[in-house]
């Protein structure tokens, strides 16, 4: 017997469960894209755009997932043979490393492992010596989607600083932007990249950049942006087509305002942002619970500050991740996510991990029964478990409430 018929829970990170608010925006006849109440309407995004990345920088839109904002950032930033200094906490890391160096950029790596947040000394040394001034530019994922490391930004734009060194600073913000605290402006940040279906709480579908003067004067000399990629026309348009090189995303940007009126204008992004720390919590204490009776069981992170607040990776050793996956999905209706980049699939020790997401539109309620589910499936597959988990995160819960 299964217990999963009713409305479904996607605890993945992204897509995200979709509010029936921005479901409801979306569901409507197609807009004239010539003229009216979609240009008016698409006006007013750009303001509240800049506002959930906290800067004043520009922002251009992408149709196109978060490895299209990768490519958007590549192509204006970048010519080929250029130098660019990647950090990886994950597999996104890496996978924006391997984006750059199929477009022709000269990738030096710093790989920091999978579960351990980046040493900035390594990066100062590494700007150091770089003497020439050859990078051109620093990446990063602030969190990791796979790993969930959390970079401090504030600390590797001190690193550059320290160093003396001229890199621009590119943040990925994919799994992060409307969920961990970040501030582009304040923190020094040149290019900020993310996507819409993670935090934002809108279907896949639509990428941003949002860039920094400084940043758009390094790209006038970029031989790999070409047209589409341009983010200039996108930014700066004088007509409304060129925001998106041809036909606008029409309904995703009625989801998006949709979405982007709940965050910063029905909630707030400061009460965003402490409700995702909250939840995050409620999730960390279950987990410190659960691997009391079992030391297979773990965050993949250690220190929480390293921890990103919109998922969280964790084992509880092979085969039980994929087992209780497959009983919470098929049993009781939530889903949760796999342990991307922890072993290759074709590993045995690739169905020892998973994630919970705890991302975008998501509160008390999902976040507690998303627990309650998976400790349900640790009884009825016979895995073993400390005690007292719900309880702790019930109790964190009641005591941020």
């Amino acid at each position: 017997m299964s217990l999963g018929f009713g409305r479904q829970y996607l605890a993945i990170p992204g897509p995200s469960t979709m509010p029936d608010r921005v479901l409801s925006a979306m569901h409507r006849a197609g807009p004239n894209i010539y003229a009216g109440e979609l240009l008016d309407m698409v006006e007013a995004l750009w303001p509240d755009l800049k506002a959930v990345a906290q800067t004043q920088a520009h922002v251009a839109a992408y149709i196109g997932n978060g490895h299209a904002t990768w490519e958007a950032a590549n192509a204006n930033l970048f010519s080929r043979g250029d130098k660019a200094l990647v950090l990886a906490t994950g597999r996104f890391g890496h996978g924006w490393a391997e984006s750059a160096r199929a477009m022709g950029i000269d990738v030096q790596l710093l790989d920091f492992g999978k579960s351990s947040a980046p040493d900035f000394g390594q990066v100062e040394d590494a700007l150091r010596a770089d003497g020439a001034g050859s990078i051109k530019a620093v990446l990063t994922t602030h969190v990791d989607t796979a790993s969930s490391v959390r970079t401090s930004i504030p600390g590797l734009r001190a690193a550059i600083d320290a160093a003396g060194h001229g890199a621009l600073l590119a943040v990925d913000c994919i799994a992060s932007l409307g969920c961990d605290e970040y501030r582009m402006d304040d923190w020094g940040v040149d290019v900020t990249v993310a996507a819409s279906q993670k935090g934002l709480m809108t279907p896949p579908g639509m990428g941003f950049v949002w860039f920094s003067d400084r940043a758009r004067a390094a790209s006038a000399a970029s031989d790999l942006r070409t047209p589409y990629w341009n983010w200039g026309p996108r930014a700066q348009a004088s007509e409304f087509w060129q925001h998106w090189a041809g036909t606008a995303p029409t309904h995703h940007l009625y989801g998006l305002r949709e979405a982007l009126t709940m965050i910063l204008h029905d909630e707030g992004i400061n009460a965003v942002w402490a409700r995702h720390e909250a939840l995050a919590g409620a999730v960390w204490a279950a987990f410190d619970a659960w691997s009391a009776g079992n030391p297979n069981i773990g965050m993949n992170v250690a220190d929480p500050a390293d921890r990103g607040r919109s998922v969280t990776a964790a084992r509880l050793g092979a085969p039980f991740a994929t087992r209780l996956r497959e009983w919470t999905e098929f049993k009781a209706g939530v889903t949760l996510g796999i342990g991307l980049g922890m072993a290759d699939a074709s590993d045995p020790a690739y169905h020892g991990f998973l994630r919970v997401a705890h991302m975008g539109h998501c509160n008390a309620h999902m976040t507690l029964g998303a627990l309650a589910v998976m400790e349900a499936g640790m009884i009825a597959l016979d895995i073993p478990h400390g005690p007292g988990a719900l309880a702790a995160a019930a109790a964190l819960i009641g005591r941020a409430a």
